[in-house]
């Protein structure tokens, strides 16, 4: 993994973990100022000491009382509380599963006026992301109708305006199947496709692989494809096996001896293989 690329996905959780695990030894300490077991958040408490309980309660276990934290911090300006609210809901994690209560979280994040290169621009960024997913599909039972072109619209900003990888992958994605309101260009994907496999997103390396490996270039596609699927989250690697597997069956054994050898070059040496 590259240097850039290990400070850029560290980002987003420096954002919590620097905000509040350096509090968290202190936080035990000023418990009692801000939060009553009985009354809960206690009136005119620092929004920024309320969100380090907060993040205390949830490590320790205490959920509900960190919802109750967040809460109270989302409501006086903390956009870091807003974004763990958003993720609990989203998640089910210590409440019940409330999609559109997630999305309306989110959008509350998106609303705020931040900018590229502040130190809360990964909240948006992955807040942005998360709209263009649930505007993909809609949820059901809600006003949020599927709407494929505002979830690219919300993509286009988390990937021009803050590199986030994951919403490059989705217009790349978009791009090869002409969704979105866009028109379909293998030129267009691959250059987005291309900027989020650069910052080690195994779906887009594989999809990339891919394109490489329709269009003859056997051996370079296939090891790049295969390198993705060692590199891939659980959830992603179903498609990129399968994807991987038609390809290599596909190909040549002297092709495949090759391929597996460059793969393991690939994931040795950090690079995507597409140079």
């Amino acid at each position: 993994m590259r240097t850039s690329e290990v400070l850029r996905s560290s980002v987003f959780s420096a954002l919590v973990a620097l905000a509040t695990l350096g509090a968290v030894g202190q936080a035990m300490a000023f418990d009692d100022k801000v939060f009553d077991d009985k009354t809960g958040v206690k009136p005119q408490s620092s929004p920024w000491a309320v969100f380090q309980f907060g993040f205390s309660a949830y490590k320790s276990g205490h959920k509900d009382q960190a919802v109750e934290a967040y809460k109270y911090a989302a409501e006086n300006g903390q956009i870091g509380a807003t974004w763990k609210l958003a993720r609990m809901y989203a998640e089910g994690d210590g409440v019940t599963r409330d999609d559109y209560a997630a999305f309306k979280f989110f959008s509350e994040i998106v609303d705020q006026d931040v900018e590229p290169g502040s130190p809360e621009e990964s909240y948006v960024s992955d807040a942005l992301v998360a709209l263009g997913d649930y505007l993909r599909k809609g949820i059901p039972g809600t006003p949020v109708e599927e709407n494929d072109v505002a979830a690219q619209e919300y993509y286009m900003r988390a990937a021009a305006n803050y590199r986030n990888p994951n919403a490059q992958f989705e217009i790349g994605q978009m791009f090869l199947k002409g969704e979105g309101g866009v028109k379909a260009s293998v030129k267009q994907a691959g250059r987005w496709l291309q900027l989020a496999a650069e910052k080690g997103h195994a779906g887009a390396q594989a999809t990339l692989g891919n394109l490489l490996f329709q269009s003859g270039k056997i051996v370079r596609g296939l090891a790049m494809m295969t390198a993705a699927l060692q590199r891939a989250p659980a959830a992603d690697q179903p498609w990129i096996r399968n994807m991987q597997e038609e390809a290599f069956a596909a190909a040549g054994e002297a092709d495949r001896r090759t391929a597996i050898s460059l793969a393991d070059d690939i994931l040795t040496k950090g690079n995507n293989g597409d140079q």
